[in-house]
């Protein structure tokens, strides 16, 4: 039996759907733990793409039961046009394939004018978050005046938690952010217009994860975005609102910390990052947009362009550290195909200091600048290569010091988009069954 989470190493966009579509062969239960809408799993099986924001990635698995944790937020519409996309294209076909907790609290529409609002009142300081309505949304589950997804299915409840916040968001609407008010009586409607359809969906979490670990499943935990955009220990305040390292699946599931086996964190072989922000090792030359072409560097959910840069050891042994990583999924190693030579960052440079950590404030980590590496690179095309053995040795050269970087195995190698463009070094799950 295994228990297993994968987040992001770097800043989000580091190729989770495509790891935990993998794992997902082996699990028979599929969580997600936190984040919104405001992030997008890119799935390729066969010719067929699949996005997926809100549904665990172990969807297109027939037979697995995919759980959405109390620690996501949720558009009800989003989450319905995800569903029906999913039915059209043959995926959950049974309903019961798919849970919601009731605990998850419900993005209104509220948050997302608050959350574009607020943007475009901040100018050159904005932090670039998707207007989703994500961080409003935690604002308020924090502050204890959250609509829960329980309560949509409750129309007393829904409506008594409805009329006394909007009184509060149509003040500060109106009188801080210059914007028009929003119409009770339509939102009561359109929400509880979602609330039959969603009905089937409701459960809880905890206790389903509990008896599937009781009956000896192997379970996979995934999140959304990265560890660098976690709420506490990413690069604050240019971060997302929940907590997105391995810790946040105890909260954002109900599970206990003991009950984890293992933790794989998902790297790129290079970085990207999207919205504001450091990013120590970002290229805004021919390099940047070169990796940003090859790599396909567009936002899922918001199609904006991906600023790109070289792998940075510093920020990843950060991720190594906060989550515990036990192993690494190394993604789009083919995008670096036709490069003669690689950087990396080992190190950052502060004035006269030479930093090997990650460092905690951010006034600091803006003034960095990056030590670098090279590594030949192997300039020739990786992609049908199905053996770690069989890669050039550059590759293999490039994996090793990675792991004598970062003091972690690499445990799994990807190609290429599709499923079968992956090597598996160790299989966490068959290492514990």
């Amino acid at each position: 039996m295994a228990n297993l989470i994968i987040v992001g190493a770097q800043w989000g966009d580091e190729g989770k759907g495509k790891i935990v579509d993998i794992y997902t062969e082996y699990a028979q239960d599929v969580v997600r733990f936190q984040g919104g809408n405001n992030a997008g799993h890119t799935l390729v099986v066969g010719d067929q793409k699949t996005v997926l924001h809100l549904i665990p990635s172990g969807i297109l698995h027939e037979g697995k039961r995919c759980i959405i944790g109390n620690g996501v937020v949720l558009d009800p519409k989003v989450f319905l046009e995800e569903i029906e996309g999913l039915k059209k294209k043959g995926y959950l076909q049974d309903d019961r394939q798919l849970m919601v907790d009731g605990a998850v609290n419900l993005i209104m529409p509220y948050h997302k004018r608050i959350d574009i609002a607020r943007e475009l009142k901040s100018g050159a300081k904005k932090i670039g978050t998707t207007g989703r309505g994500i961080g409003p949304t935690y604002e308020d589950k924090v502050g204890r005046r959250g609509i829960r997804f329980a309560d949509l299915l409750k129309p007393e409840t829904f409506k008594r938690k409805l009329h006394e916040v909007l009184a509060e968001k149509n003040f500060y609407l109106e009188n801080f952010l210059d914007e028009q008010p929003l119409d009770e009586q339509e939102i009561s409607d359109e929400y509880l217009g979602y609330a039959e359809k969603l009905r089937c969906y409701l459960g809880r979490a905890s206790t389903e994860i509990d008896r599937a670990i009781k009956a000896g499943h192997n379970i996979l935990f995934e999140g959304a975005q990265g560890s660098l955009l976690d709420v506490d220990h990413g690069t604050y305040p240019y971060v997302t609102s929940s907590s997105t390292v391995a810790g946040g699946a105890c909260t954002g599931a109900g599970i206990g910390p003991s009950l984890i086996t293992d933790v794989i964190g998902i790297s790129k072989a290079y970085v990207t990052r999207v919205g504001e922000g450091p990013f120590p090792t970002e290229l805004h030359d021919e390099m940047g947009e070169r990796l940003r072409a090859a790599g396909h560097e567009f936002g899922a959910t918001t199609g904006r362009p991906r600023r790109t840069g070289w792998l940075d050891i510093v920020a990843l042994k950060e991720a190594v550290r906060t989550n515990g990583l036990t192993g690494i999924a190394l993604t789009k190693m083919d995008v670096l195909n036709d490069l003669e030579t690689i950087k990396v960052c080992t190190a950052y440079k502060h004035g006269e200091r030479l930093l090997e950590e990650f460092p905690q404030d951010f006034d600091i980590l803006r003034e960095c600048t990056p030590v670098y590496e090279e590594v030949a690179g192997w300039q020739s095309d990786i992609n049908a290569v199905q053996k770690y053995a069989e890669l050039p040795q550059q590759v293999r050269d490039y994996v090793d010091k990675i792991e004598a970087w970062t003091g972690c195995p690499v445990v799994l190698v990807s190609v290429g988009p599709r499923r079968d463009q992956t090597i598996q070094r160790i299989n966490p799950f068959a290492e514990k069954n």
